[in-house]
């Protein structure tokens, strides 16, 4: 990458993550109800894999801690938090929150609230490009937590036996809510599970941008080549707790947190780039003082300004609006 690119990386990673923290606070002071799942600790996975990726042009799809796969695939910050104060102006009208975001014009397909739903989409929306022959994929993030789900052995069978372009992105942070890898699952390398089905795989560092890119490529390439699916395991670790009824404490040991937060993918990076010359530490605080300012002075204001959805209009969008002549006529018929 350029020096510029890298240095936009960088920027793009940091107002994520204050876009996070300042999400926090929000919900705090009671703007954002119902449940948040934010993702410090792991931003180097979404950035890394769809920096490589094509925007707009890709498909992404992820589970329920999403806003920074949103956010990367194009859609408007502002948009990502009017959603999560409940508000019209929302990329999902209000109607969905948090956990599911939507965006279908810049291809993001959705952050989805069950554990292994993404699987069978994805497989799905990788089957359309097939059918279409274009050469974009489907790329869909998971958590090794939700690799014991009956979706996720169905859908790799699937996958391969088809050989879909769709890329599956685990971000393994080791924590299935409360509980460890180690308690739940025991092939504890993720990408080895995958095996069983032929499918390409392998494991790398989540904490490390750079490296989360190169081993994006070799990924990407070969889905886009045809040659099937591919399964990336990323080894990443929450900063926060599961959600924000989780403390992130009780279950893991302070120096297991510690030891983590001095890999944090964010000053990783920054460290680089000083040592690199592309950037000096009084350059990085006044990137990460921008990003605060404008989610102060832009992104808040805007989801405190905008309308909530009117209550007349509370099953809109729940069915097709216009069905269409076929579907009319069945309806009309009362059958």
């Amino acid at each position: 990458m350029e020096a510029a690119d890298r240095r936009r990386l960088l920027g793009e990673m940091v107002f994520a993550r204050r876009f996070e923290e300042r999400c926090a606070e929000a919900y705090h002071h009671r703007d954002i109800g119902g449940f948040l799942h934010l993702y410090p600790g792991q931003e180097a996975c979404a950035f890394g894999v769809q920096e490589r990726a094509r925007p707009a042009y890709d498909y992404v799809i992820t589970g329920y801690r999403d806003h920074v796969h949103a956010i990367k695939s194009g859609t408007d910050p502002k948009a990502v938090m009017a959603e999560l104060f409940a508000r019209e102006t929302g990329c999902s009208r209000g109607r969905g929150g948090s956990m599911h975001l939507f965006d279908a014009a810049n291809k993001f397909m959705g952050g989805y609230a069950l554990v292994g739903e993404p699987f069978p989409l994805a497989l799905g929306l990788a089957k359309g490009i097939q059918l279409q022959g274009t050469d974009q994929i489907a790329v869909c993030f998971l958590g090794e937590g939700a690799d014991n789900q009956g979706t996720f052995h169905e859908t790799m069978n699937m996958a391969q036996l088809w050989e879909l372009p769709v890329l599956f992105v685990c971000e393994n942070n080791l924590y299935a809510i409360g509980t460890s890898l180690e308690r739940s699952t025991p092939v504890h390398d993720q990408y080895k599970r995958v095996q069983a089905y032929a499918m390409e795989a392998s494991q790398t560092d989540g904490q490390d941008v750079d490296t989360v890119m190169a081993s994006a490529d070799q990924a990407i390439e070969h889905v886009r080549q045809g040659h099937g699916p591919y399964f990336l395991e990323l080894m990443t670790y929450r900063l926060r707790g599961h959600s924000m009824s989780d403390s992130g404490r009780g279950y893991r040991s302070e120096d297991e947190i510690k030891e983590w937060m001095e890999r944090d993918p964010i000053y990783l990076f920054r460290d680089r780039l000083i040592a690199e010359g592309i950037l000096t530490e009084a350059e990085f605080e006044e990137m990460d003082q921008g990003a605060q300012q404008r989610i102060d002075d832009e992104i808040i204001p805007f989801a405190e300004e905008s309308p909530e959805p009117d209550i007349n209009e509370l099953t809109r969008y729940v069915l097709d609006d216009d069905p269409g002549p076929a579907l009319g006529r069945v309806n009309e018929g009362g059958k």
